[in-house]
């Protein structure tokens, strides 16, 4: 275990495959930025990999001040033990108070394994990150300028703020799309500072022979537009009404947890809190209730149409335009009037 290290920078995972930096990464710098400037410390972002050296000028475009490059071989592909041991090392050298994943599928792997290690604390799933004080009323100590750590409970149904103020480095993995992606600042200036790791035989214990990897069916997060069904769309065979009105607009595919549950539509295309969270041009809910959970994933899309025969539905709240009416009658001439106009 590491002792809290209150001047310690705030550090980010620099998930980065086949030389391309994950979106996640790069809003996380920019997360990692307004934290360390509420704290008064630097940014530091680590970056494991072969022939990517270049990629750290994108990390300190989006707010990074120091990139910490680990150039290997042996580290060219995600391999789990390699890289939690570069994690590891860099940690107990520079000893950050905060390091923040992607809650993606190779950040889910990495950051419990480095926690464990660490004897640290790690919140999984976040969606928000803040900086606060807790008072420990039966030590009768407060603790300033902790990591508050957001992320939905008991399966969306409340929403818990996480803290750990004695083992340190505090650890979180974020969601991908929770934070803002921003533009980045190809002025900005850091420092790549070259960083040797010693790998034995047993952290490379596991060879890769061959990579298989699977596109993905539907990126929600890319997507200008999203038509989204849920519940109330009734059943599975009725969710090509939900099909045809995205086919009319260009869009993708969205669906509530409601629907998801129900076995309308597979997972991949869940909207929200406990899926994907999205800021399209144009959202579009049929048949969506909008509970918060719902709602927080999708709320800051640049406009939202709503189509629910419930007037009280909060998905009305959030709202840009509102359709009161049976989504059944309401797609069909949805789509007629979308394609007399084209």
């Amino acid at each position: 275990m590491i002792e809290p290290n209150r001047k310690g920078d705030v550090w980010v995972f620099a998930e980065q495959e086949d030389e391309s930096l994950s979106d996640v990464s790069l809003e996380l710098c920019g997360k990692a930025r307004e934290l360390a400037d509420r704290l008064g410390v630097k940014v530091g972002a680590v970056l494991p990999g072969w022939n990517v050296r270049e990629l750290s000028y994108r990390l300190i475009a989006h707010g990074a001040d120091k990139v910490y490059f680990v150039h290997d071989t042996q580290l060219e592909h995600y391999r789990t033990l390699p890289y939690a041991r570069v994690m590891c090392e860099l940690i107990g050298r520079h000893k950050p108070q905060i390091v923040l994943y992607g809650a993606t599928p190779l950040g889910r792997d990495l950051a419990p394994r480095v926690a464990s290690e660490m004897r640290a604390g790690m919140t999984a799933d976040c969606t928000d990150l803040q900086i606060g004080d807790y008072e420990d009323t039966k030590a009768g100590v407060t603790h300033k300028d902790l990591l508050l750590q957001v992320r939905p409970a008991f399966g969306g149904n409340i929403i818990a703020t996480i803290i750990n103020h004695d083992r340190w480095p505090q650890m979180a993995t974020v969601r991908e799309g929770v934070m803002a992606l921003g533009n980045g600042d190809p002025r900005r200036s850091g420092e790549i500072i070259e960083e040797k790791v010693a790998l034995t035989d047993f952290d490379l214990a596991i060879r890769l022979i061959e990579r298989h990897r699977e596109p993905r069916k539907v990126n929600l997060k890319a997507a200008r537009t999203i038509v989204t069904g849920g519940g109330g769309v009734g059943s599975k065979e009725n969710f090509k009404l939900i099909h045809d009105l995205a086919s009319a607009v260009g869009g993708v595919v969205g669906a509530s947890r409601a629907a998801v549950d129900s076995g309308f539509i597979g997972k991949e295309h869940q909207v929200g809190q406990t899926g994907t969270t999205v800021r399209p041009a144009l959202y579009i809910a049929c048949g969506v209730s909008g509970a918060v959970q719902h709602r927080a994933g999708m709320e800051e899309s640049a406009k939202i149409i709503a189509v629910n025969w419930d007037r009280e539905a909060p998905i009305f709240s959030v709202a840009h335009y509102g359709i009161v009416g049976d989504l059944n009658k309401v797609i069909p001439m949805m789509i007629r009037a979308i394609k007399e106009r084209a």
